[in-house]
């Protein structure tokens, strides 16, 4: 589907970007004392372990649950969280194989989840060849709030604006996110 993408190939795609997480714009909403705002991530994006359970699920049936999760951060993006595979009930995933490409961390392998007599199509995905500064995601799985409900501690979050990206929004987050009409640019 993707010909074989190389990280090499994105480079002046990823030197266009405006914001680097290094200023926040003018128009990003000041965070609150227990908040991060999203215009200080980093772009290329950080990679970070997550203490805080995670836990996602479809109706009473817990697809995945954690305690060492990781978090991938990119300016103006919710973050995505990632599971370990062996905390993941991979019993309930079906590969639908190459469908997407991150300019930062390649080809993703999507994946839908079968639960409760539902097909969740797109629910998750994983990079099974993550491109460099991302190899431990090799062995993770990512679920897409809009699909499934996803939690971090007893929090249940809200998809990422426009149901492209898959960022876990959450009450610590200051924004704007990217993903509603008029941030294509950012």
């Amino acid at each position: 589907m993707f010909g074989k993408p190389r990280f090499e190939d994105f480079d002046r795609s990823r030197a266009a970007w405006r914001w680097r997480g290094q200023a926040r714009p003018d128009f990003a909403e000041a965070p609150g004392p227990d908040q991060e705002s999203v215009w200080d991530y980093p772009r290329p994006p950080s990679l970070e372990p997550v203490r805080a359970a995670l836990r996602v699920q479809v109706g009473e049936t817990v697809v995945a649950e954690t305690r060492r999760g990781l978090r991938i951060c990119e300016t103006a993006s919710a973050p995505t969280y990632y599971f370990p595979l062996a905390d993941v009930r991979m019993e309930l995933l079906e590969d639908q194989g190459p469908s997407s490409l991150c300019e930062w961390k390649g080809v993703a392998h999507v994946h839908h989840v079968r639960v409760e007599g539902a097909l969740l199509r797109g629910a998750a995905w994983r990079y099974p060849e993550p491109w460099p500064g991302f190899e431990l995601v090799a062995e993770t799985m990512a679920f897409h709030p809009a699909h499934v409900r996803c939690f971090i501690g007893d929090e249940e979050v809200t998809a990422q604006p426009g149901g492209l990206y898959g960022g876990w929004v959450t009450t610590k987050l200051a924004g704007p996110i990217k993903g509603g009409p008029g941030t294509g640019g950012w």
